[in-house]
Order: structure tokens, then C-alpha cells, then sequence
């Protein structure tokens, strides 16, 4: 079941939830979620998914590469964040988790009630358009609140004209 958004609710903000990841695409995520969040007075939460498979090592091993993975997500995260500042104005939350990207995009929303809209953007490379967007054209993955999917072809102007 469904936990229901409390965005509405006094003292609450809708947010938009990009996930960040070190994909041309994700730029154009982070850039619509956060004029769609100014230009509605919400809300923008980046977050980064670090796989779990990453880290099937000897303990001490695992515990290195475990902090250069947190390091590395820190750092995109911070990149991501600093473009939303300077090209929308927003402060984001940040939000690192470990494990399956659709699986922690789900415990996350039904965690945070003010996230109300998932926004991806779809890649142009041979492979498709992403994973995220290929698990929700495929319906093997379903998420508890509406998705925005940015195309591949929409330019900054455009994505700022739309939202």
C-alpha cells in the first residue's frame, strides 16, 4: 500500500526526487526537478544509489572500497547540488542509500511523505535510456508517486520553458 503524501498538509513541501548518477542525462533530471520545485515553492531531494554488489569482498577490503564508494557518491552529489544552486537557486537535500536503485528509490519515498513526483531523464546511448526508464517502460518496476520523464532531445531552455 501506498503511503499517502503529505506535500498538501500545512507545513509541508512537495519535493522532487532526482536520482543522481554520473549520466549526461541526470543533469537534465536535476535541472527540471529544481524549476518545477522553484517554480511551485517545494522542494528538491538528489539521491544517490550506491549497488550493493560492489561490495562482495573480504571484510577489510569491503570496508575500503565501501568508504571510496560513499566518497565518490559524496562528491557526484555535491557537483549535482552545486549546478542546482547556480542555475535554479535551490538548496537540495541530499540523500545517499546502498543497494537496488528502484528498491531504494521506493523505501525512500515511502519514508520521506513530501516526495510526490520521481523525475528520470531518458538517455540517448545505444544501450536505451536508462535503466530506471527501461524498468518503467517494461513495468517491471513500479513507483508510489507520478513520474516525469525528461526527454533526451529537450535543451536547459527548453526544460526551463516547461516547467
Amino acid at each position: 500500500m501506498v503511503s499517502p503524501r503529505l506535500s498538501r498538509l500545512d507545513g509541508h513541501r512537495r519535493k522532487f526526487l532526482a536520482v543522481i548518477d554520473e549520466t549526461p542525462e541526470c543533469q537534465r533530471a536535476v535541472r527540471y526537478a529544481g524549476s518545477r520545485a522553484k517554480n511551485s515553492n517545494g522542494s528538491v531531494v538528489l539521491l544517490y544509489v550506491i549497488p550493493n554488489a560492489d561490495f562482495q569482498q573480504w571484510l577489510g577490503v569491503e570496508e575500503i572500497m565501501r568508504a571510496e564508494a560513499r566518497e565518490e557518491a559524496e562528491a557526484v552529489l555535491a557537483k549535482a547540488a552545486q549546478a542546482l544552486r547556480e542555475s535554479v537557486g535551490i538548496e537540495p537535500e541530499t540523500v545517499i542509500r546502498e543497494g537496488t536503485p528502484s528498491e531504494e528509490i521506493n523505501a525512500l519515498i515511502d519514508e520521506d511523505r513530501d516526495i510526490a513526483i520521481l523525475v528520470l531523464a531518458a538517455g540517448s546511448s545505444k544501450e536505451g535510456p536508462g535503466p530506471l526508464v527501461s524498468s518503467l517502460a517494461s513495468r517491471s518496476h513500479a513507483f508510489p508517486v507520478p513520474v516525469t520523464v525528461i526527454p533526451e532531445a529537450l535543451s536547459a531552455e527548453d526544460l526551463d520553458a516547461l516547467s
